[in-house]
This record gives structure tokens, C-alpha cells and sequence, in this order.
């Protein structure tokens, strides 16, 4: 759509909080039923995204509007932000890959409306008019906008209480973008397009965004009165400009904050651009709620980081899924975390991955350990470099520093877990647990062959293999007898 824009990137620093989560028209009269909303203070609010989008420069097999950023799709974003708008009608107007994107996206309080075929903006609003209520405001929005913010679409609502709202913003570079024309008093006299501009319009740096909001009986009738005769064959949103400027309707415009905000995704390059803005913002306002991090243009939240005060994290982090960090966590560089919680005072070493676990309260963690799901740590375990724990609880003090495998087991207190050691949980078929009790020491690469226990203070020699319970307070070993053969030599190349 020409009146879109497209990335152009300029970090800002605001967000959402993170602390210690073809239907005709019909016509409605009566203007006079408008009534505040109870729970926004607006008045009764209609909210309708289109998403009908194809998204050909994409040049993909997903829905535009599918397409990932920081972690969920683009309509998802845009969704959250109408969410908070508590909005009595919300409404999605899809069309190409409808059925992935209802199956991705629908909720109980969204009503679908199919737009097939497409013709313009206008034609997409047409779709949904029928769904909507009459009495109260109409708001428009785009479901490849991601990263429009509340507090811009409450002043384009509030505008819009008896007049056409417009939200606008000022470009550098308006080139290719419809200009907002105005009279000499300043008022709104209507929307040209880049290519029917004449020069003195083409200089004007306020465009028009594409999201509008009005009381719906003004939508209603200009709908209806919409025309595609034009070289696209399509009926344009922006046209209703004119109408209301026939009508004497007044016509407002409110200012993005930024122009990243407005932002719309066109391609696979546009969407690494709002990446990074989006990431920029969430480093933002990480560092405005205390945490310190290493470098703010690298790190990735792809969902929830609630985090303490005190935290630090390094460079290249990403973060996945829902992730607490307690008070004065440090995060190593390059660690990865999804769904996961780490106790206060943990200290995470470069390359740790953790996934579906929980660490205790000052735990040491890595390097290149993993953590899968099910690892539940206890305060101040050890998990060292290239060790890999999978549904595993260790209680309190409990140390596996070295190139060890722990799965499906039951760690007590104060156990050492020696170099090379493996849990032998799954034998093709079945998973096994194993238990080993508080106190214990694991020699150096031993196998414990579950189902096996291991008994309070017991140790197991370096090298053993463990296939029976070994008993408490003993030393159990199990290794092949050694021997020296004299006068053994070395085989030589031929």
C-alpha cells in the first residue's frame, strides 16, 4: 500500500514494563448513541486489523503477518497493544494463509472476517463493518505494524471522538509516502500520493501512517459511498479524507512519537530492521529498571525476562520463553535461557544453555554446560563446563564440574559427580531413574547403569560401572584387573 512505511531504523527507548510479565456497508443514524467505555473511559471501541495481506516481497510460505519478531508473530504484537486498549469489538480481517493464520492466533475474543479477493484498505474495513457496533469509535490498525504503542493509539482515540483522526509522522525522507495536505489555517484538506504530487507537495514531511480512528457512524457512511475508480481498481481508506472534508467533519492528526513505531514489514531485510529496534527498545528499558548490560545492541529477548535488581548480562544473550532472573544474577556472554529461573546470585559462565530448568540460589553454572528441561537445582550447586543435565534435581551443594551426563536422576546433598560421568537412563525403550544420596562421592568416569541407587556417603571408585545398588558409607568398585606386559614394543610403519 503506498501510504505504509517501510524500516527505516531509529532506535527508541520505550516498551511495556519488566521488573522484579464484498459486504456492502450499512448506514446507523443515530450519532447520538455514543457512550463511554466503563473500562478505558473511551468511548465504545471497535477495533479492526487487517491482515489480509499476501506479502509477496516476503518470498516465503508464511502468512506476513506469521513472520517472528523478538520471539512471536508480527500480528501477535498488534494484538497485545489493541489488547490494552480494552476494546469491545476486535476484529481481524484476514485473507492469504487465512486458515495458519486463525489456527496461529485465534482467541475467544476475536472475530474473523474473510476479505476474498482483496481490493484496498477500504474494501478490507467493508468486511468487518457489519461486525461492528455503532455507537463508539472505530480504530484501524495494520497486523504488519508491529510496534505501535499504546500510548500513540490512546491520543488518536481520544482525537477521534467527534472527527476523522489520522495518525501522521514526520519524515527526513517522505519519498514514496502520501503527504499530509493542509490549508492555511493548518487544517487537514486532504491525503496525496507520492506519484500525483505536485513539487510544493512533495516537500511537505508529515505522511500519513494508514491508521485511522472515527466514530464509527461517519465510517459507515463513507464506506459506502467508496469508489475504486482509479488504476489499482481498489477501494481506498484514504478516500474517506475527502469525504469528511465535503462532510464538515473535523479531521486530526496525532504525531507518532517515532517513526518506529510506524513502521510496517515488507520484507525480509524491514524485518531484521524492526528486530533490532525492538530489541533496542526492550535493552532500554531493561537498563531504566537497573539492569546492567555489557552492550545494548547485543542481546536478543524473544518473550518475558523479568529480572531483580542487581543483574548483569553480557554480550550475544538470548533470551526465550519465559525467563526470571533473580536479584544480582550475572550472565555470562553468549549464554542462551529459554523458560527458564535463576536464584539470586547465580553466575552463569560464557556458552551455558539452559532450557525448562531452575537454578537455585547461588548457583556457578559453565561454561558449555546444558540444562534441560526438568533440572531443578538447589542453592549453590556447581554445574561445570561440558556438563549436560536432563530431568535431574540436585539438592543443595552439589557439584558435577567436569564433562559428565546426568538424566532422569535424584541427587542429595554435598554429592561430588566426578569427570565422564554418565547416568545409563534409557535402554532403547524406557527411561531409568537413578538416586544418589546425600554425600556421596562419583569417581572419575563411572557409568551408573540405572535402575541403581547410591547410598549416603558411599563412593565409587574411578572407572566403575555400576549395575547394582551400591551401599552407604562403602567404597564400591568395579574395574578390570590390571596388567603390565614387559617387553611389549610399539608397531612400526612398514
Amino acid at each position: 500500500m503506498a501510504n505504509r512505511l517501510a524500516p527505516v531504523v531509529t532506535p527508541i527507548g520505550s516498551g511495556s514494563g519488566l521488573s522484579t510479565g464484498v459486504l456492502l456497508p450499512c448506514k446507523v443514524r443515530q450519532q447520538e448513541r455514543l457512550q463511554p467505555s466503563r473500562s478505558t473511559g473511551f468511548l465504545f471501541m471497535n477495533i479492526v486489523i487487517l491482515a489480509a495481506g499476501q506479502g509477496k516481497r516476503m518470498h516465503s510460505n508464511l502468512p506476513k503477518v506469521l513472520h517472528p519478531l523478538a520471539g512471536k508473530a508480527l500480528l501477535a504484537h498488534v494484538l497485545d497493544t489493541a489488547r490494552s486498549l480494552v476494546p469491545q469489538r476486535l476484529c481481524i480481517v484476514y485473507g492469504h494463509g487465512g486458515d495458519a493464520v486463525r489456527t496461529t492466533i485465534n482467541a475467544p475474543d476475536l472475530v474473523w472476517v474473510l476479505q476474498e479477493p482483496q481490493l484496498g484498505t477500504g474494501h478490507a474495513v467493508m468486511q468487518a463493518l457489519p461486525h461492528l457496533d455503532a455507537a463508539g469509535t472505530t480504530l484501524v490498525l495494520y497486523g504488519d505494524v508491529p510496534l505501535i504503542q499504546t500510548e500513540t493509539l490512546k491520543q488518536l482515540v481520544h482525537a477521534a471522538r467527534d472527527a476523522l483522526a489520522i495518525l501522521t509522522v514526520e519524515l527526513a525522507d517522505p519519498e514514496g509516502y502520501g503527504r499530509i495536505v493542509r490549508n492555511s489555517a493548518g487544517e487537514v484538506v486532504r491525503i496525496v500520493e507520492q506519484k500525483d504530487a505536485v513539487a510544493a507537495e512533495r516537500a511537505i514531511r508529515e505522511v500519513n501512517t494508514g491508521i485511522v480512528a472515527l466514530p464509527t457512524v461517519y465510517l459507515s457512511d463513507w464506506l459506502g459511498r467508496l469508489s475504486n475508480d482509479n488504476a489499482q481498481q481498489e477501494y481506498y481508506l484514504t478516500d474517506i479524507v475527502g469525504m469528511a472534508v465535503a462532510a464538515g467533519v473535523p479531521i486530526r492528526t496525532t504525531l507518532a512519537q517515532s517513526e518506529s513505531e510506524v513502521l510496517g514489514v515488507n520484507s525480509k531485510g524491514q524485518l531484521a530492521q524492526l528486530e533490532r529496534v525492538a530489541q533496542r527498545r526492550t535493552a532500554d528499558r531493561l537498563m531504566e529498571q537497573g539492569v546492567r548490560l555489557a552492550d545494548p545492541a547485543r542481546i536478543d529477548v524473544r518473550g518475558e525476562l523479568l529480572c531483580g535488581r542487581d543483574v548483569f548480562i553480557d554480550v550475544n544473550c538470548v533470551f526465550e520463553g519465559r525467563v526470571v532472573l533473580e536479584e544480582a544474577v550475572e550472565v555470562g556472554p553468549a549464554c542462551v535461557l529459554k523458560n527458564a529461573r535463576i536464584g539470586a546470585g547465580s553466575r552463569l559462565a560464557a556458552f551455558s544453555h539452559i532450557e525448562g530448568a531452575t537454578v537455585g540460589p547461588d548457583g556457578v553454572i559453565g561454561p558449555f554446560a546444558r540444562l534441560r528441561p526438568g533440572t531443578e537445582l538447589a542453592a549453590g550447586v556447581h554445574v561445570g563446563n561440558f556438563v549436560e543435565l536432563k530431568n535431574s534435581q540436585f539438592a543443595a551443594l552439589s557439584k558435577a564440574n567436569h564433562l559428565a551426563y546426568v538424566g532422569d536422576a535424584v541427587v542429595g546433598s554435598r554429592v561430588n559427580i566426578g569427570a565422564g560421568t554418565i547416568t545409563c537412563n534409557y535402554d532403547g525403550a524406557n527411561k531409568f531413574k537413578t538416586i544418589i544420596e546425600d554425600d556421596a562421592f562419583i569417581g572419575s568416569d563411572t557409568q551408573l547403569v540405572a535402575p541403581v541407587t547410591v547410598g549416603r556417603g558411599a563412593t565409587l571408585g574411578a572407572g566403575t560401572t555400576l549395575t547394582k545398588d551400591a551401599p552407604p558409607d562403602t567404597l564400591t568398585i568395579s574395574r578390570a584387573r590390571q596388567i603390565s606386559i614387559p617387553g611389549w614394543k610399539r608397531p612400526q610403519k612398514k
